[in-house]
């Protein structure tokens, strides 16, 4: 007998997530969005298993060396730069400028943690980027922490936070580090635990979950009712129609 593989799927599917499950992991994500004042994710890179949880901060960071800016990388953004650009007046550049970011609505930001988590947020892009240092200051397991952000490569540290993410290029997404900003023989207690609050990393695979669930599915019990085909009037052979032999034959 052959199964439909799609509908097999499907069923499989709608018997693993249960509807209470489902509607926690909703009730958890709007809790959190009126908590912190707007969306965000918890997840883990491939590669966290790997990471010993005893891990300093500064080990899982590159060296300072690996963010340097190479003859070679200056070659080819110059060489981009002339492509890219145009002879145009000052008030076309002003008006397309306007016309682009009117077309960016919002700007998710990742915040990756020397333990691999990563804290996905959104923002608008006119929000400045203290508005994501007041967040990880309400998200993190140890705010007394002094630490900073920083972007990669070159490795460059955020010190400006009155900057918007649109003039700071952070659209319409972008990946920032986190590290704590603390002495090379302190570093060892900052990373005894996780970064984020116990609270916050409950959220992890929530979302996951919800998008697996397509709406419209039929419930688990019901079975999908089959139509019969519609029927077919039967249609005479056209030998049993009357021949009628047209007017203007003459014979």
């Amino acid at each position: 007998m052959v199964v439909d593989s799609a509908s097999a799927i499907k069923r499989q599917r709608f018997t693993v997530v249960d509807p209470m499950e489902l509607e926690s992991a909703k009730a958890k994500l709007a809790a959190a969005k009126e908590k912190f004042g707007r969306e965000i994710r918890v997840f883990e890179t491939a590669t966290a298993s790997s990471v010993p949880p005893d891990v300093s901060s500064n080990v899982s960071e590159e060296p300072e060396d690996f963010y340097e800016f190479t003859p070679e990388d200056y070659y080819q953004l110059l060489g981009t730069k002339k492509e890219e650009k145009h002879l145009k007046t000052k008030k076309i550049r002003e008006a397309e400028e306007a016309a682009r970011r009117a077309r960016i609505t919002k700007a998710v930001i990742r915040v990756r943690f020397p333990d691999n988590y990563i804290l996905e947020a959104t923002f608008h892009p006119s929000e400045t980027i203290k508005s994501l240092l007041d967040l990880l200051v309400k998200v993190i397991a140890r705010p007394e922490l002094p630490f900073y952000i920083y972007t990669t490569p070159p490795k460059k540290q955020i010190k400006d936070f009155s900057q918007d993410f649109y003039s700071a290029g952070f659209i319409p997404g972008a990946v920032v580090y986190f590290s704590n900003d603390l002495p090379k023989g302190d570093d060892g207690a900052a990373a005894s635990g996780s970064y984020l609050q116990e609270e916050v990393m409950s959220l992890q695979g929530l979302d996951s979950m919800i998008e697996k669930m397509e709406p419209g599915e039929p419930s688990r019990d019901e079975s999908p009712t089959t139509k019969p085909p519609p029927s077919v009037p039967d249609q005479k052979p056209a030998a049993d129609k009357k021949k009628i032999k047209p007017k203007w034959l003459k014979l």
